[in-house]
């Protein structure tokens, strides 16, 4: 298996569609490129299954958590990230996936510690 990428999920609402935002959409693209940082999904068509979803989905790629983390932090995108937030309302996590090769059932010993395999 290899390491576990990870991704930046932002679930936007409320967008004011304005110059702020057209200079924030034309301007992460740089902030992205040092961190290994690539899109997703942009605001694509969204179906919604459970509950209510009223916005757009951004998820970004990076290498890695630590990757993720200082893109998040750096200086570009700090000086670009109140163009988005003060004009949207916006929720951001940052989130590691799983290794390729991953299964569901690989989580139940994280989940489980005291459960004993051998009774499977």
């Amino acid at each position: 298996m290899t390491a576990p990428r990870a991704y930046a999920i932002g679930y936007l609402e409320d967008v004011e569609v304005g110059p702020e935002i057209a200079e924030y959409i034309e301007r992460i693209e740089a902030t992205l490129a040092p961190y290994g940082g690539r899109f997703l999904v942009h605001g694509g068509q969204l179906v919604g299954h459970e509950g209510t979803w009223n916005g757009d989905i951004v998820i970004l790629e990076f290498p890695g958590l630590a990757h993720a983390q200082e893109w998040y932090e750096s200086p570009e995108y700090q000086a670009i990230l109140p163009l988005r937030t003060e004009h949207s309302t916006s929720k951001v996590a940052l989130v590691e996936g799983v290794p390729d090769g991953h299964r569901a059932a690989d989580k139940i010993p994280q989940l489980f510690p005291y459960r004993d395999a051998s009774a499977e």
